[in-house]
């Protein structure tokens, strides 16, 4: 899971409920000083949350873009229901495109890892919402062969276990953190809440996406929008190759953010912030 750097929001941020046509999502809404130059809805992956994309969010405005953060539904402070068919691929396209709708759209759209998947499927069910499409750290269809059988485990233990059982089970198969590396307290706190606050249907039926998930590369090419693929040097989920490739399929800009394995937005936020903002600079008309 993605480990955010900080849990402090920058001054040009604030949280609130985002009001929708398809129900109330939780955001962290960044703004630059002036106009905006544009809008980007940051979708976050598996596990995931807006906090992920803490660290972005001041890069971001600073360089003029409003950046706005979503908790999809039943992730962490957004509501969602027990029910698997509320978390379809679909589902979650629509939601995206609620969210956009009433950010006042188009926007700039950027899914990382799981996010990938639900932002492609959005584009592929209408891009009129959307300036452009950034893809991080997520690949063309599944899940790499050991991170399936990882997420494979997940799921089983979802299904007979509670979630403090199941999160209690996954910090003992955690390796050791050294000194230099460890998550402080407050971090580490954070992450327990958010994942007691997931829907474990919400990551039920999204890690079956991850590992079912079709080859559609095919049909983004063909969907006139701006594209780019940005990850880091290393990637469990997806392994780098393959996301170059992706990148040549769609004819997309390409970005490799060193230092960074599979969350650059946490990991190296500044040359990450950087990358995105030249890509839309230059999706601008």
């Amino acid at each position: 899971m993605s480990t955010p750097p900080t849990l402090k929001l920058p001054p040009c941020a604030r949280a609130y409920r985002l009001e929708t046509g398809r129900g109330t999502f939780a955001v962290h809404d960044a703004r630059p000083d002036g106009a905006p130059a544009g809008t980007a809805l940051l979708v976050p992956g598996f596990t995931g949350s807006k906090e992920d994309f803490i660290a972005l969010l001041e890069p971001l405005a600073a360089a003029g873009f409003r950046a706005v953060a979503v908790d999809g539904r039943g992730q962490h402070e957004s509501p969602g229901p027990r029910d698997e068919s509320a978390y379809e691929q679909r589902e979650l396209a629509l939601d995206v495109h609620a969210q956009a709708e009433a950010l006042g759209g188009p926007v700039h759209l950027l899914g990382h890892s799981l996010g990938g998947l639900i932002t492609r499927a959005a584009v592929l069910l209408d891009p009129a919402p959307f300036r452009s499409l950034t893809v991080l750290s997520s690949g063309p269809a599944a899940i790499a062969e050991p991170q399936q059988a990882r997420v494979r485990m997940l799921i089983e233990a979802l299904a007979t276990l509670d979630m403090e059982a199941v999160w209690q089970a996954m910090r003992a198969l955690d390796p050791v953190e050294t000194a230099d590396r460890a998550t402080p307290p407050e971090v580490g706190a954070f992450l327990h809440r958010r994942w007691l606050n997931t829907v474990p249907e919400q990551l039920i039926v999204t890690g079956r996406q991850m590992l079912a998930e079709p080859d559609r590369v095919a049909e983004l090419a063909a969907v006139e929008l701006p594209k780019h693929v940005v990850s880091g040097t290393v990637d469990y989920a997806w392994p780098v190759p393959l996301m170059d490739a992706m990148a040549e399929r769609l004819a997309a800009r390409r970005t490799v953010i060193d230092g960074a394995e599979h969350s650059p937005n946490a990991e190296r936020a500044a040359a990450t912030g950087a990358a995105l903002v030249e890509f839309w600079q230059g999706s601008a008309g």
